[in-house]
């Protein structure tokens, strides 16, 4: 018997799109960070049902919450080792980032298979009922309704979603992929995509994850028992990738430069370009502009946080540093220049976006910037600095360098 969604609160009420609010949901999971998370991390309890892990995704996918301040405020009240699951589960999302920055290919690699699967598609009823939650499969049918319903799936829930999805449905795991950008609320392209790629046995060639019906009993607390699963999970094969390439490089401010800041969905707390860390320069700012594109978003949901998002972080700017800040509904040329003329700025900072809309779009703006003689500059965070160059190969000697670079930005 397949137990129905119920119907929940739109995502605006569940993950409320302002840094206050962020910073309330992290106070009130830094106790469970430890002991509480490890121990029941992987179970998802339903919709409403109270839940071991912190629901912060939304907030550090747009950088609302910094990674850096999550785990410097679990590590004040927890050892590493006893809160060593959870930085690990934070540290996931920025190993996927630097695995993709060091290899773009993966990306356009998706993006044209993505199409190519769509136009080849052989049973769009299946990919329907899969994408509506009318398969008759328990427990997927529920979490394809809890994600159209609230932007969000518990992790575990992903990864059965997935393996059921391309194992037992045999569905593309691209439109897979496609489904989750199009409505998770923290989808990002290095995160999804990679994680998809994980289960269809891409990632690590030749390793998949299969769901199974014990598996989803357990971690469910019963409420689901799937019958006819696949029994057997095949892993996909593709081109060799070839080796990494070189992080791109840094971008340090000019410090004489009046500055134009310039705030995206990819980074929306940017208070920290105004200390020392900034790569070697700490820029004067001269304005601020907001922009709430929701082109460069994924899914409609999603483009509602962001650009709610956005309005919080403009007035924050507003209240705090003191400047004059606009919003922009679109992220082009003429408006970069417009605001940073308006601004009397030289140069447009802004922190680096890593691959997906954003960052593909700035890119197409910095020639037509240049040749007006304004200079795009895009400093990354020291958090990524410090952690992204570990991401050659797999997350396991990844995470052995958890500790010493913690150390290095003085966490912990």
């Amino acid at each position: 018997m397949t137990i129905q969604t119920p119907v929940r609160a739109p995502a605006q009420s569940l993950f409320p799109p302002t840094r206050a609010a962020a910073l309330e949901r992290l106070a009130a999971f830094v106790p469970q960070a430890g002991r509480a998370y490890a121990e029941w991390r992987n179970t998802d309890s339903g919709p409403g049902a109270a839940s071991a892990v912190s629901r912060l995704s939304p907030y550090i996918r747009h950088r609302l919450l910094a990674e850096e301040e999550v785990v410097s405020a679990v590590l004040a009240r927890h050892s590493l080792q006893a809160a060593e699951k959870y930085v690990q589960e934070v540290l996931w999302r920025t190993y996927w980032k630097g695995w993709l920055e060091m290899r773009p290919q993966v990306w356009t690699r998706y993006l044209a298979q993505r199409e190519a699967d769509q136009a080849a598609l052989r049973n769009p009823i299946m990919l329907a009922a899969a994408q509506s939650g009318a398969t008759g499969i328990e427990g997927f049918d529920d979490w394809a309704r809890e994600l159209l319903a609230t932007g969000y799936l518990h992790n575990h829930a992903r990864m059965w979603f997935a393996s059921i999805w391309i194992f037992t449905l045999r569905l593309p795991w691209t439109l897979g992929a496609d489904f989750f950008l199009r409505h998770l609320l923290d989808a990002d392209a290095a995160s999804n995509t990679l994680s998809w790629r994980w289960v269809a046995g891409l990632q690590t060639p030749g390793k998949t994850y299969l769901a199974t019906a014990d598996n989803i009993a357990r971690y469910t607390k019963g409420r689901f028992a799937p019958a006819g699963l696949a029994t057997e999970a095949e892993a996909l094969t593709e081109e060799p990738l070839g080796k990494p390439q070189a992080l791109p490089r840094r971008e340090t401010p000019d410090p004489d430069a009046p500055a134009l800041l310039l705030v995206t969905p990819e980074d929306m707390w940017p208070e920290w370009l105004s200390r020392s860390e900034t790569n070697g320069g700490r820029p004067t700012f001269a304005g601020a502009l907001v922009v709430d594109d929701d082109t460069l978003v994924w899914g409609s949901r999603a483009r509602r946080f962001a650009v709610d998002a956005a309005t919080d972080c403009a007035r924050a700017i507003a209240a705090d540093a003191g400047l004059a800040v606009e919003q922009a509904a679109r992220l082009d040329a003429a408006t970069l220049l417009a605001a940073a003329r308006a601004a009397g700025a030289r140069q447009i900072v802004t922190p680096y976006a890593p691959i997906g809309q954003v960052a593909a779009a700035l890119e197409r703006l910095a020639p037509a910037l240049a040749a007006e003689g304004i200079a795009l500059r895009r400093p990354r965070r020291a958090w990524d600095e410090t952690f992204w160059p570990h991401a050659t190969k797999g997350f396991f000697p990844f995470k052995e360098r958890i500790p010493e670079g913690l150390r290095a930005l003085g966490i912990g």
